[in-house]
């Protein structure tokens, strides 16, 4: 790991362009590397490698819509329990040229599991108009306004070159709007779409984006749900709202869609499923095969979790090829979610690859972008009000003031610094001579006319 305090942290140079016959190369290792430059010039060599990769720019893929990580509760309140120096360096690590230069921000809609506790915008029952709707001290005090100086959001977008494309998910609906009348457990909205129950929950959404637009953020897509399917599922332990991809397409079609379209919000963009991939290409199929749903779609979100039973050439590759229109986004990824993984390890290299495997495996086949989960957590992997610890790329301890990035910070850096927004994907093929390889391998063109040709060594 790498410590950061209020005084010192490791900063990066700002990219600057190789001339004409020469490159650059960023190395990241096991040993010790942490994207350490160092240039060269291309030369024709007698003795052929083991290995050649060919470039052929002429083959074009998926656009890039970038790379980010998620502000949740408990990031923002790991984040601002350092002292404001060292708050500085953190968000500077990750958003500013001297950092990864992250593009992509996450937000849950209200409360998740990394919260303190559950809440929503509107807990007063049977508020059909939402008149009691209000943001919460954790968006005012923590992302949005107020607080400590500017908040967070405020503060990542000033260090940024790069726009931030901001994007939110909502984990549950007010308890009163469920047939739970749960913030946990299986439970779906009351009653179907097209009803008083559907247009509320319609209308939560747009009045999100109203009062965080009051803060002065604007946010480039929403989420329908996360994890949709955890709300089907008896006793699930956190915060979920069910639906079957056939109540998403009709709640999209009779009550999101037109409440978003109907608002000073419409250029927002819509994601579908938001959930393990093992679920496409159904959820696609169910969803955009029906017209009214699908002119209100831009997107398909998915997440990591079940990548093991969903291989990615039986559920994005079909979807990208029957919808390829609709962009797909890898939305949350984590290590340490499953039962049988430690919390947090600090200085775990093999996490820092389990990163790269995953990113390289989405951007080759045909995913937009990669959003990590909690930007930053405690040594324990919290706060997280039911103890679902995980791990994260930097992991705060504020009682030294400190905080430290792991090596899964650094893989993150190896695309987003270098594949900007609006890169393509282009051809990047191993010779027919080349001895079988166990490296992994991509390619892309970015708008300034520069490549950037990543490889990982396992």
């Amino acid at each position: 790991v790498c410590v950061c305090n209020a005084t010192y942290c490791d900063t990066l140079d700002p990219v600057v362009l190789p001339t004409p016959g020469t490159y650059v190369k960023y190395e990241s290792s096991k040993a010790g590397k942490r994207l350490e430059r160092s240039e060269g010039s291309f030369q024709r060599s007698l003795h052929a490698p083991d290995l050649v990769l060919t470039l052929d720019t002429t083959q074009r893929y998926q656009k890039v819509k970038g790379f980010g990580g998620s502000v949740t509760d408990a990031a923002a309140i790991n984040i601002l329990s350092l002292p404001e120096t060292a708050q500085d360096h953190l968000l500077r690590s990750y958003f500013s040229e001297e950092g990864l230069e992250y593009n992509l921000v996450r937000l849950p809609m209200a409360s998740c599991d990394f919260s303190l506790h559950a809440y929503t915008y509107d807990d007063v029952p049977f508020d059909y108009e939402l008149a009691h709707f209000s943001l919460r001290d954790e968006d005012t005090k923590l992302k949005a306004s107020g607080g400590k100086g500017i908040p967070l959001l405020h503060r990542a977008s000033a260090m940024s070159k790069r726009p931030l494309s901001l994007y939110a998910s909502p984990w549950t609906s007010p308890t009163w709007m469920k047939t739970s009348e749960s913030f946990v457990g299986k439970g779906t909205l009351k009653g179907q779409a097209g009803d008083k129950y559907h247009k509320t929950w319609a209308n939560y959404f747009v009045r999100f984006l109203d009062e965080y637009a009051k803060h002065n953020l604007t946010f480039w897509a929403v989420t329908a749900e996360n994890e949709p399917s955890a709300g089907l599922i008896n006793n699930y332990p956190f915060q979920c709202l069910g639906f079957t991809a056939e109540q998403q397409r009709d709640f999209i079609a009779r009550d999101l869609g037109p409440a978003l379209a109907n608002s000073s919000h419409r250029d927002v963009q819509l994601i579908i499923l938001d959930d393990n991939r093992l679920h496409l290409p159904h959820w696609a199929k169910v969803v955009l095969e029906d017209e009214e749903a699908a002119r209100y779609v831009d997107g398909i979100g998915i997440h990591w979790y079940l990548d093991f039973i969903g291989p990615i050439q039986d559920t994005v590759v079909p979807t990208h090829e029957l919808f390829p229109d609709y962009f797909i986004l890898a939305t949350e990824a984590c290590i340490g979610a499953h039962f049988w993984e430690r919390d947090v390890i600090l200085g775990c290299w093999d996490r820092g690859n389990q990163y790269s495997h995953s990113i390289l495996m989405n951007l080759n086949h045909f995913v937009a972008g990669w959003t990590d989960w909690n930007l930053a957590l405690d040594l324990e992997g919290g706060p997280n009000w039911v103890k679902n610890y995980v791990d994260s790329p930097v992991i705060v301890d504020a009682s030294e003031g400190i905080f430290y990035k792991q090596p899964m910070f650094y893989h993150m850096g190896h695309f987003s610094k270098f594949i900007p927004e609006g890169s393509q994907r282009v051809g990047l093929v191993a010779s027919k001579e080349s001895k079988k390889t166990d490296l992994e391998y991509t390619a892309f063109l970015r708008p300034d006319g520069a490549v950037v040709v990543v490889v990982l060594n396992r």
